[in-house]
């Protein structure tokens, strides 16, 4: 029997990576841009902070009054303003004189510190500040050098300065930061557009009534939510049966208005898959491409072998229209591996994301399974570790690894990764974990 050519993981997603478009630009104020992506620089407006400014509640004084200052010796100083925050009085200070001053408030002329409100001569800490008349004087028993407990203007950030660059994604603090440099409106990439559907004449939609060869679909749920996850926006989300037609005339219909179409099901060499017989009709006999003879350049789709477990038939090309297109299988377990491994760094580079979030770090398996030949594999698992310990983690079903064990996914907190040269994990051995909890 012929040896198949298998794509490695890398491969299928260099290919994914090469293929897809970037999504239109378009410009959002900053309450609507949370979560998306930046499309070009965002460019400080103004320095941050504005103006020197008081970093302590206290007292603006000029440092050269102080010099003299001791316990046995205080000096006086005449207080003869009070600067709150967002205040645009300027008083000059002039020798022997302080003005009271709130942080964040600018810092007047003449002023060179700041003396906290705990550091002057007779402040009582549990006396109240609210309302009360301003004192005439103040008294400080020790120095207070220049610069003290000042925030210099543009310290921070400097008008034109890069605040958040192009490909960054705008987290919440990301936001802050471009709201603080005085920036209202921001040039991000659109969401992608995109079409969930399950394939199959066996699927029933969650509720209804199941009879003899029947099951429940559970994909396009699966998939539409880490669609939503990976900044993507589900304009439909659906299923069809293992009639071509009802596939061809969803392609058709939602042509106009989506970007991008992944579908779960119907990935492989059966009969009546009719993801393949759709979108690759050219593949002679239901097989499927080894890849490794295939050129990369090639737009159209195709369904390759790729070396990995689950999710070793995958569909991957752009339609006649433009959109990529993901033929997943229809195995839960591996619908959700293929989609993390293949649709979400493609869907991360349509929005033009600089940088993959997914982070794996090594863990210690509790048990032992065996992996396939020559695939990398990549298992359901959940911690059982506690909390300051090594991490440790166990398969998150008791039943294997099977890629239909659907009901078990809920007790998942990650996935481990094992790499293609090993066939045996040992109880204590290393792999590489991902974790997916929100």
């Amino acid at each position: 029997m012929a040896e198949f050519t298998y794509r490695t993981v890398e491969e299928h997603q260099q290919r994914i990576l090469d293929l897809v478009p970037l999504a239109p630009t378009e410009a959002l104020p900053l309450e609507g841009a949370l979560g998306r992506t930046l499309a070009a620089d965002a460019v400080a407006a103004l320095d941050l902070p504005p103006w020197d400014n008081s970093a302590m509640d206290g007292y603006a004084v000029c440092s050269s009054d102080t010099t003299d200052a001791t316990a046995a010796a205080p000096v006086r100083l005449s207080v003869i303003a009070e600067l709150p925050a967002g205040t645009e009085a300027d008083p000059s200070l002039e020798s022997g004189q302080a003005a009271a001053i709130m942080t964040g408030a600018p810092m007047p002329t003449g002023a060179d510190a700041v003396v906290p409100l705990e550091d002057t001569v007779g402040w009582d800490p549990a006396a109240p500040t609210a309302g009360t008349v301003l004192p005439d004087h103040i008294r400080l028993d020790r120095p207070s050098s220049g610069g003290k407990h000042i925030r210099r203007s543009g310290e921070d950030v400097r008008s034109g300065d890069r605040v958040a660059a192009a490909g960054e994604l705008l987290a919440p603090h990301r936001l802050a930061a471009v709201a603080a440099a005085g920036i209202a409106q921001v040039a991000v990439r659109r969401k992608p557009r995109v079409v969930v559907v399950s394939t199959g004449s066996e699927l029933v939609a969650p509720g209804e009534p199941v009879r003899r060869g029947q099951i429940p679909d559970s994909n396009s749920l699966l998939l539409a939510s880490l669609v939503a996850a990976s900044g993507g926006d589900v304009v439909h989300r659906g299923r069809v049966s293992d009639d071509p037609a009802e596939l061809q005339s969803l392609l058709d219909s939602t042509r106009a208005d989506s970007d991008a179409v992944v579908t779960t099901g119907g990935a492989s060499v059966g009969a009546h898959d009719v993801a393949r017989l759709v979108l690759a009709p050219q593949a002679p006999g239901g097989t499927l491409s080894g890849g490794a003879t295939d050129d990369p350049a090639d737009h159209a789709v195709r369904f390759d072998r790729v070396a990995v477990q689950p999710g070793k038939p995958q569909g991957f090309g752009l339609l006649p229209d433009g959109r990529p297109v993901w033929s997943l299988p229809g195995n839960p377990v591996s619908a959700w591996v293929s989609y993390l491994l293949f649709v979400e760094p493609g869907l991360w580079a349509m929005q033009g994301r600089a940088a993959p979030r997914a982070t794996w770090i090594p863990a210690i398996t509790h048990e032992g399974w065996r992996s396939p030949h020559r695939r990398e594999q990549f298992v359901p698992v959940r911690i059982v570790s506690a909390p300051g310990e090594p991490l440790r983690i166990a398969q998150a079903t008791e039943r294997g690894s099977g890629s239909h064990l659907a009901g078990r996914l809920a007790r998942a907190t990650g996935l481990a990764r094992v790499p293609a040269s090993t066939d045996t994990v040992s109880p204590g051995d290393t792999v590489l974990y991902r974790s997916l909890e929100v």
